[in-house]
């Protein structure tokens, strides 16, 4: 029998499916707290991924931790705070 994977890209064929190319542009991207921004997923870096249900939501960059920020959105009406890097960011 073959084990059914559970890796973080699992169920994520058409999410995660890339239609062009990443510039070095966006690896060096700069957002101020207090900008709103939106996740989308660069699925050529997949270290610093945030999860796959975070995918087209929006937020507010409320701080940042190294080259990351610290993006905080609202999920099923809690508050989360996410750890993102600007590749994965798109300004709103």
């Amino acid at each position: 029998m073959v084990v059914k994977s559970h890796g973080k890209h699992r169920r994520t064929r058409e999410k995660l499916r890339k239609t062009r190319r990443i510039t070095v542009n966006q690896y060096f991207r700069r957002f101020n707290i207090g900008d709103s921004v939106a996740i989308r997923i660069e699925s050529a870096s997949a270290e610093t991924m945030p999860h796959r249900r975070f995918l087209g939501i929006t937020g507010k960059v409320t701080g940042t931790r190294g080259k990351a920020y610290i993006v905080e959105i609202k999920d099923s009406g809690k508050l989360k705070k996410i750890i993102v890097t600007p590749e994965h960011l798109k300004a709103v």
